[in-house]
């Protein structure tokens, strides 16, 4: 009788094997214990690193799929086809953890099919859960090929082929709805997120960072397993790959400078406050190192430099997104966040068998060409960091000047700004212009205010705050933000237009409250 085999225990399987047993058992905790025995989230800061990271985090770093499979299927070009079935995978996988994380985070996880069922069209989460399974769904049939492949199934294979097309635009459409859908979430809340992450064009930046992240991860993902796995290195597919993500962070730049520079919020980012140091550090780290490196031909064109500027970019994305959801928020929700064992034994473990589920994959299913895997060298230990040491040496000086700079600078920052942290919140920060951001923060309402006749009313209209306000709970930017000046006199229309919907009417309309046409004097005083 043969002897069975157990796998050699090395240095990174104990590391695995140490998180999976933490994330199982934090994951006994969650489940008997609930959120609030297992988390340190409140009813004030209800979203940490389960929404940040694991689901944020996640289908960013998943982009890949669209990015490549686009390249190759929409654009016709096929030299990009070796790296499509990695890049399928890693997408794949990246969804699928993303639901599993998003049921660690749900109250009562056993409803999450409800939105599948009850439709609400107006809302974001709707349209975002919707998108995430459907996409899921178009993953699994794009990566079916390679399973199909393997137990030989030609008829269904036969089919998928002619339908792949279909699959791969149904798949671009779908993922470009929810990127830039998640960015949606936190336009709802222009008070509350800080305002150098809250802009109206959130959603375009979560769409051109996942964009740019789907080649870093790419990058990063061939690195990996050319280490892993032996698989050839493909520096002809990788180095243009480098330029489309310079290209797209330059163009990203550009738009977050015009928009910092409309709302009047250019010198916010040299503040000296946690938010604007950990901005600073967001923007070293993920955009300013990787965008002159990759400027640079002979860094572009070196494995090492090529792999180091794609990291960096991908750390930089994730620093968005941890501080767009938890540092952004921070300050208007009063509280102090600081995850849990719980969470973050959670959130390793999921990453750990996104690794796991990765390599079983390419052991036992035709992920790469076979003569990429013939032709390679023998398998070794993934060590990112060997990746990185190996041919340090031979790296332009300028590169190696980037990313010590680059993370001393971040570094000095982060650590300025978990000192700065340590003082009790204080107001929520504004998210308009720093005209905006004293006025509320001086602004007393007056009890009482008359508009400016119209010549064609037919009285003065008295205005009380005290009457369409909630003391508790005011919110200036319901009407302030669209209707009404906030900084200067209002100046009335004319009566036809002051009862349209942009003004008195948008309220007044019978429902929310009485009818502007039920009775002129009820607000129109006679002299």
């Amino acid at each position: 009788m043969p002897k069975l085999a157990l796998p050699r225990l090395t240095f990174w399987r104990g590391v695995l094997l140490a998180i999976l047993a933490a994330g199982t058992y934090a994951t006994f905790l969650r489940v008997f214990k609930g959120l609030a025995g297992s988390t340190n989230l409140t009813d004030a800061f209800p979203w940490g690193i389960w929404i940040g990271f694991d689901i944020l985090c996640g289908v960013a770093l998943a982009a890949g799929g669209f990015t490549i499979s686009a390249t190759v299927y929409i654009f016709n070009l096929e030299k990009f086809r070796p790296i499509v079935r990695p890049a399928i995978l890693t997408a794949f996988l990246g969804y699928v953890l993303v639901v599993v994380a998003l049921l660690f985070d749900l109250g009562r996880p056993w409803n999450v099919w409800h939105p599948l069922v009850m439709w609400n069209p107006h809302s974001v989460m709707f349209e975002v859960g919707w998108c995430v399974t459907l996409y899921t769904t178009v993953l699994a049939l794009e990566f079916s090929p390679v399973v199909f492949e393997r137990f030989k199934m030609t008829k269904t294979l036969h089919v998928l082929h002619v339908i792949m097309p279909i699959l791969v635009v149904l798949g671009v459409l779908l993922s470009t709805l929810h990127q830039s859908s998640l960015g949606s979430f936190y336009l709802i809340v222009p008070t509350k997120l800080h305002a150098l992450w809250y802009s109206p064009l959130l959603p375009v930046y979560f769409f051109l960072t996942a964009l740019t992240l789907g080649c870093a991860m790419t990058i990063v993902e061939s690195f990996l397993s050319h280490r892993a796995f032996g698989k050839e290195l493909e520096m002809e597919l990788l180095v243009p790959l480098g330029r489309v993500a310079l290209l797209i962070l330059g163009v990203t730049a550009v738009i977050r400078f015009a928009d910092f520079r409309h709302r009047g919020i250019l010198g916010l980012p040299f503040a000296p406050t946690y938010e604007s140091r950990l901005f600073l550090a967001e923007m070293i780290i993920g955009v300013l190192a990787p965008a002159l490196m990759l400027a640079l031909p002979k860094v572009r064109q070196h494995r090492t430099g090529l792999f180091l500027s794609a990291l960096l970019i991908v750390m930089g994305v994730v620093m968005n997104r941890l501080n767009v959801s938890i540092t952004g928020m921070e300050r208007s929700s009063g509280e102090i966040y600081v995850p849990a064992f719980t969470e973050i034994a959670i959130t390793l473990s999921v990453v750990g068998v996104g690794f796991l589920v990765f390599a079983l994959a390419v052991k036992y299913l035709p992920v790469f060409p076979e003569h990429e895997m013939k032709d390679a060298r023998p398998p070794v230990a993934p060590d990112a960091l060997h990746v990185a040491a190996q041919p340090i040496r031979s790296l332009p000086m300028p590169a190696i000047a980037v990313v010590a700079l680059a993370f001393v600078a971040a570094g000095a920052l982060g650590a300025d700004g978990v000192r700065r942290r340590e003082v009790v919140p204080g107001p929520p920060a504004p998210a308009g212009t720093p005209a905006l951001a004293a006025a509320l923060a001086s602004f007393e309402a007056p009890a009482e205010m008359t508009f400016p006749q119209a010549p064609d009313s037919p009285g003065p209209v008295s205005f009380r705050h005290a009457s369409h306000v909630d003391a508790s709970a005011p919110d200036c930017l319901s009407c302030h933000g669209n209707s009404y000046s906030f900084l200067g006199r209002t100046q009335a229309p004319p009566a036809g237009l002051m009862h349209d919907t942009k003004h008195c009417g948008g309220c007044h309309d019978g429902t929310s409250a009485f009818s502007i046409e039920d009775d002129c004097t009820a607000c129109h005083k006679s002299e």
